[in-house]
């Protein structure tokens, strides 16, 4: 059938023509605030502090299956790092090294700087970038939405209220300290035994989550900030990675 009068029908081929996917970087949340915008408005913000980070690997493909550009943030004491932390940004002088060197076997660049306390991989092509440069917020000038990747808060061992939002049991006459139990979770004699996937009380948070298509609505390149409205997953402090939001608006379908 024809179109509805909805707009142009636009084919998902030609939607993705001009969209061009850069590679990230990694940051820590700050908090959240607000801003007024020009018509007065809230604008709820979450601030995070992105960069400089550093590139510490290149990943090819001849030599690990898949392009990557590998990033560190945030430099750690020597003191506190381990020498195979050490050795990943600087060369060290050691037996295997020198084996190698007489092998034949090609040097790895190293980045020459502080080991990093947070290291992450973006899956882009590695044209134009080189080991050891550092890379700024002013990535995301032209950035009109971002995606960002975080470890949302542990809660530990949770219930099935506070969990899976049951509204638990009655407050009525005969049920006696069991307002917040789950009941039965059984079956009959046939099959004889719980279902795999049965929403019970269990571990609660600290998983790997992505908010998607975040507005970015601030940056401040001389401070390395970058404000976007909405909220962001896991504490204040907590790392995160930022890149710019591969979410297009979906396509309008004939009818």
């Amino acid at each position: 059938m024809g179109n509805t009068g909805r707009g142009p029908v636009v084919p998902a081929s030609d939607a993705l023509k001009g969209v061009t996917m850069s590679i990230g970087l990694l940051g820590r949340k700050v908090g959240m605030t607000q801003l007024f915008g020009p018509s007065g408005d809230v604008v709820p913000v979450t601030v995070l502090q992105v960069g400089p980070c550093q590139i510490l690997q290149l990943r090819t493909k001849d030599r690990d299956g898949y392009e990557a550009v590998q990033l560190g943030y945030l430099d750690k004491p020597r003191r506190l790092a381990s020498r195979a932390e050490r050795g990943h940004v600087v060369r060290l002088d050691s037996k295997r090294q020198k084996s190698r060197a007489a092998a034949g076997v090609a040097v790895v660049p190293k980045a020459q700087c502080e080991p990093k306390r947070f290291i992450r991989e973006f899956r882009s092509a590695i044209e134009g970038y080189q080991v050891g440069q550092e890379l700024t917020v002013a990535l995301f000038e032209k950035v009109a939405a971002v995606d960002v990747t975080g470890v949302t808060k542990g809660r530990g061992t949770a219930g099935i209220i506070k969990r899976h939002h049951f509204r638990g049991q009655r407050a009525s006459h005969g049920v006696k300290k069991v307002h917040r139990h789950p009941g039965s979770i059984g079956c009959n004699t046939f099959p004889h035994r719980v279902f795999k996937g049965r929403r019970m009380a269990g571990h609660m948070g600290h998983v790997r989550r992505t908010i998607r298509n975040l507005k970015v609505v601030r940056v401040d390149v001389e401070n390395h900030l970058v404000l976007v409205n909405g909220a962001v997953p896991g504490p204040n402090g907590g790392y995160v990675m930022i890149r710019e939001t591969n979410k297009l608006p979906a396509a309008k379908v004939e009818k």
